[in-house]
């Protein structure tokens, strides 16, 4: 397992899109030609419905392992303009639309939505659901940070349909939790994981990562020992991203503080382990779940998804996403907002849609698209329902044999099939093709694979 994670540990794409973000080919896209393309897709599906994710950019103190888009500041005066910012948005594609959407998910994302007071959250979510329809299938989730999650905030958004709550744990280990600049007392995120149960919330998500400065097998062994008293439905376990050259944060702390590639890897295997032993199921790459949980079911019977916010059972292709970095999708076409907050704010509150990159597929992205979504949410895809299809496999012969020998995948003539082994390495199974990724750049992208 050594050599394999030495000879795989390659810089890839986590494939939460495709074409990844670096390769998109539109600067400033055009908002009439976006809008026109957000209608045609919504009124072309058999069942009108839209995923909303909100980006809520603020934390009062850096991570510094974090790699997101946020804003730290103190000063909580600045929640009141984006929130008429995110709300201006939002109008700008109800308006397009010319109905009411259906809302089928919302996220809040961030930085930190609980940076948010509950009167504000209350205000921005009451206001997007008075013009808009809500499926009754609805899910709706949100990011708490167990340090300032508040009951209150809790409650209000349980009033407004909220029952999901991702809590980003990391690490338990204070030692730890000082060199990624989080201590988070176990206490806060009992009392957080309590209060959630209390009023209701059925799925609660812990966000753990591998991989940390300074982190040790024994931390893993210890962080997913502690899991067994609060028993979350979910547990996103993230290989965590060294990208230093994107987060300035990072670069605090010397490579010589990470785990090396092999360490990360048995720090995987050993939390997988355990986390087997307790009654998660895997869900992908990095995501586990309990038997009873609609992930481990959408798995069960191939219907997992995949899209900017990891695994998911929406198989909903438009979301419309709100705030400064938020990516919007329609299944043919990609934007992404503004990243700076003051630039998004005056955009939005002039009328205009911030876009600042965007991509239309091609048919050949389109396929490649399919290939690598089967590939990482089922682990197996069928190569014989297009030419484009059996030529992306034929380019990467040489390598899908190597992989083979190497006990990754089983292939036929048109299928493959990744076995328990190869979900280890399944990013570097997605990049054979990635024709995209072959493309040289002169500065780094991706996070390392392992």
């Amino acid at each position: 397992m050594k050599e394999l994670s030495i000879k795989y540990n390659k810089a890839i794409p986590r494939y939460t899109s495709y074409p990844t973000v670096p390769h998109w080919e539109l600067t400033n896209p055009n908002q009439i030609q976006w809008l026109k393309e957000v209608k045609r897709v919504y009124f072309s599906q058999l069942e009108k419905s839209i995923s909303l994710y909100i980006h809520l950019p603020f934390c009062e103190s850096l991570c510094t392992y974090c790699g997101c888009n946020k804003r730290i500041t103190k000063n909580h005066k600045v929640e009141d303009r984006y929130i008429d910012a995110i709300l201006a948005e939002w109008h700008i594609y109800v308006k397009a639309l010319g109905e009411k959407p259906v809302i089928r998910n919302i996220h809040l994302g961030g930085g930190t939505p609980t940076f948010f007071s509950s009167e504000n959250l209350s205000k921005l979510l009451s206001s997007i659901l008075k013009t808009a329809v809500v499926h009754p299938q609805k899910a709706f989730s949100f990011e708490g940070h167990p340090n300032n999650t508040t009951y209150e905030q809790l409650e209000t958004l349980a009033q407004v349909g909220f029952d999901r709550v991702s809590y980003g744990v990391q690490d338990f280990n204070l030692e730890v939790q000082k060199a990624i600049h989080r201590i988070q007392p176990i206490e806060n995120v009992r009392k957080t994981t309590a209060w959630a149960r209390e009023l209701g919330y059925t799925s609660i998500n812990y966000d753990l990562i591998y991989g940390l400065p300074f982190q040790t097998l024994v931390n893993i062994e210890e962080n997913i020992e502690k899991l067994r008293e609060f028993k979350p439905e979910r547990i996103a376990l993230y290989s965590y991203a060294h990208v230093p050259w994107k987060s300035k944060a990072q670069r605090g702390y010397e490579d010589d503080d990470l785990p090396k590639p092999e360490e990360k890897l048995a720090m995987y295997l050993r939390a997988k382990q355990m986390l087997n032993e307790m009654g998660y199921h895997n869900i992908g790459m990095d995501h586990f779940a309990l038997a009873k949980d609609e992930l481990t079911i959408a798995k069960e019977k191939g219907y997992l998804n995949r899209n900017f916010m990891g695994y998911t059972t929406d198989q909903n292709q438009m979301m419309i996403g709100l705030g400064c970095s938020a990516i919007s999708a329609t299944g043919s076409a990609f934007v992404q907002n503004e990243k700076g907050v003051e630039k998004y704010q005056t955009a939005v509150l002039n009328n205009e849609l911030p876009l600042i990159v965007g991509h239309y597929l091609t048919e050949e992205e389109q396929i490649a698209a399919n290939l690598i979504n089967q590939i990482i949410c089922k682990g197996s895809v069928e190569f014989n329902k297009s030419s484009l299809a059996m030529q992306l496999r034929e380019e990467a012969q040489d390598e899908l044999e190597e992989m083979q020998k190497d006990c990754l995948l089983e292939m036929g003539d048109y299928a493959l099939k990744v076995t328990e082994e190869g979900m280890l390495f399944v990013r570097n199974i997605c990049s054979l093709f990635d024709p995209k990724l072959k493309q040289n750049s002169d500065k780094p992208q991706f996070s390392q694979s392992i």
